[in-house]
Order: C-alpha cells, then sequence, then structure tokens
C-alpha cells in the first residue's frame, strides 16, 4: 500500500503546485497539463490504496489504477482543453446587436439591455435623438465602454 500512498501524495503536491502557479509543469509543450497529471497520480494512488485494503491481490491494484488513472489524465486534460478554447480572448463587440431602453437614452445618457448572448448586464448608452423608456434599439457604435443607439424601427415623420 505504500507505493500507492507515496504516488498519490506526489500527485497531490504535483495538483497543488501546477494550481497555485496556473500551469507551471506542462508536459510536451503544453499537450498535458500538470493538473492532469496530478490528478491522475492522486486517483491512482487513492484507487490503489482502496484495492489493497479490500484483500484483493497487488496485481490487480495496479491495473485497476492504472485504468483509472489513465480515465482520469484523459478526462481532465479533455476538461481543461474544453475550458481554454471557452476563454474569450478578445471582447465581442455590439454593434449590430438590438434591445431594448432601460431608460431615457438622451445625446448624454441613458441605459440600454441588449439581445446578445454576452450581454448580461444594461449597458451605458447615448444617442442623436431623445429615445423613451422601453423602446427597441439597435447599436450602431461603440465608445469605451458606452453605446451609441438608433431606433430600431425609425419613426416616420407625417
Amino acid at each position: 500500500m505504500l507505493p500507492f500512498l507515496i504516488v498519490g501524495g506526489i500527485g497531490l503536491l504535483m495538483l497543488l503546485v501546477s494550481l497555485i502557479f496556473d500551469e507551471i509543469l506542462d508536459f510536451l509543450d503544453g499537450a498535458i497539463s500538470g493538473t492532469a497529471v496530478g490528478s491522475a497520480l492522486v486517483v491512482f494512488g487513492a484507487s490503489g490504496a482502496i484495492v489493497v485494503s479490500n484483500g484483493l491481490p497487488i496485481w490487480s491494484a495496479y491495473l485497476i489504477s492504472a485504468i483509472i488513472g489513465i480515465a482520469v489524465l484523459i478526462g481532465v486534460q479533455l476538461l481543461i482543453r474544453s475550458l481554454r478554447r471557452s476563454e474569450d480572448g478578445t471582447p465581442s463587440s455590439p454593434v449590430g446587436l438590438y434591445g431594448v431602453t432601460r431608460s431615457t437614452v438622451t445625446t448624454t445618457s441613458g441605459e440600454v439591455s441588449l439581445d446578445g448572448p454576452h450581454e448580461i448586464e444594461t449597458r451605458l448608452a447615448f444617442a442623436d435623438e431623445t429615445i423613451p423608456r422601453d423602446t427597441r434599439i439597435r447599436v450602431i457604435e461603440l465608445q469605451g465602454s458606452r453605446v451609441r443607439v438608433e431606433r430600431a424601427v425609425p419613426t416616420t415623420d407625417d
């Protein structure tokens, strides 16, 4: 059981170092993360200790631990890769999005809610004309953190 405890302890140390120092222990130029290897070693050690403590032969402890450890290595690596792909490298532009005014939008101030997938909060807005609250709008320009909007359906002057 001692080898499993040692491997599990090394894996735990490797996992902590990798999480604290942001993947400082990547292998093969980032193909395998230190977090995945550390997780696999922890699970290898834990499952081996469990198998040995249940009275199964030592060869089965190594076999079961290796299979479970490899499965965890692959699973954690795929999860990390998926999370890295979903990171926002550059913010998406709201220009062209539609939304609704949450307050009266003037030439200097106002708030709007946009319909975009990344738009979960209201944005500060301004317009060339006064737009009343609860009016459908479209973003035509981004200036810093504020957006310039116009009515989505322009009013017709009779």
